[in-house]
């Protein structure tokens, strides 16, 4: 795959190649997001950063990784602060941004929307999600979490089982990160969920395609048990119709450290794309947990940086100028991992 100049939309865009090639440049990425050296080989370089969906993570994730690259930011956060309010189409917001950014992240609440955007766009666009559909870069990020993870553990990275619970029907991280997983053998999946929740079958068939193997059930602790990796999520309750059908399956699967010490295996990874629902009538993964040190969920964000970082040098094309753009850091700051 050509990286620069193209839009990131889709984990179906990707081969296993494309993907080895963006954890590679993650790689060189780290002494930069750990803050040893700076680099602005993106100087002058605009990010349009269009976030019509909440987000924390992954909006200032996106900025963080361009700023840390040398360049600058300008957001739009919310759909009543953008002229999509006024009866904009998203082509002709796609026009105008372009005008502004060198490349733009961009979340919207409906399927398909960014791909839409994309479609007006002559600079690159990167999904920061797309309703329940996709959030490909949640997956690079997970995929990258998952090899260090198993790496630090000295465990197989050519053989993973990993489950994954809650609600698989409308988490778009799950939906991209099986997608991610299948272009890689020997991963076995189990899919833990309401039978309401369950993993769509335009999923399953591309592990059906691929020639991979999983299971299917309800039971939360069928799930916790010999696995590599457990991935959770909480209920998506702004998609569903009304609160009250979202509240007939907030707090069916809550791990805590109890569960885990009778159900897991000693060195069983945790993940969680985040926001995690602390409330008690949901807390799907317990506070109780953050002491447990196979508990990824915050180095996810930190490997999330860095994954960012690469697709911004791959799109924009300076993946091979990083280090002619370095210089130390001048001012103190904790080291980040």
């Amino acid at each position: 795959m050509v990286f620069q100049g193209q839009h990131i939309l889709s984990i179906d865009q990707l081969d296993k190649e494309a993907v080895e090639r963006i954890i590679q440049v993650a790689d060189e990425m780290t002494p930069y997001a750990t803050r040893v050296k700076c680099c602005n080989v993106l100087d002058g370089a605009i990010l349009a950063n269009l976030f019509f969906e909440p987000s924390t993570r992954t909006r200032i994730s996106f900025g963080t990784a361009f700023n840390l690259l040398g360049g600058h930011v300008r957001e739009t956060v919310g759909m009543t602060t953008s002229s999509l309010s006024k009866g904009e189409s998203l082509y002709d917001t796609a026009r105008v941004t372009a005008n502004y950014a060198d490349v733009v992240a961009m979340r919207h609440p409906e399927v398909g929307s960014v791909a839409e955007f994309a479609r007006g766009s002559n600079v690159p666009v990167i999904n920061g999600g797309d309703g329940p559909n996709e959030h490909p870069t949640q997956a690079l990020l997970d995929l990258y979490t998952i090899h260090n993870e198993l790496e630090a553990l000295g465990k197989d990275k050519g053989a993973i089982k990993i489950a994954m619970i809650g609600d698989l029907k409308n988490g778009r991280t799950v939906h991209s990160l099986t997608r991610l997983l299948c272009l890689f053998p020997n991963i076995h999946f189990t899919f833990i969920s309401p039978q309401a929740l369950a993993m769509p079958d335009k999923v399953l068939d591309v592990c059906d395609n691929a020639g991979l193997n999983y299971s299917i059930s309800e039971d939360f602790h069928y799930g916790l048990k010999d696995q590599d990796v457990i991935y959770l999520t909480r209920v998506q309750e702004e998609r569903f119709t009304t609160q009250e059908e979202a509240n007939l399956y907030r707090g069916k699967y809550c791990l805590n450290q109890n569960l885990y010490s009778q159900h897991c295996d000693k060195n069983t990874i945790i993940m969680h794309p985040l926001p995690r629902d602390s409330r008690p009538e949901a807390n799907e993964l317990s506070d109780d947990m953050n002491d447990n040190p196979n508990l990824a969920i915050f180095r996810q964000t930190h490997y999330g940086v860095k994954v960012r970082m690469a697709l911004f040098a791959l799109v924009l094309g300076v993946e091979d100028k990083l280090t002619q753009f370095e210089k130390p850091m001048n001012w103190y700051s904790p080291r980040h991992s």
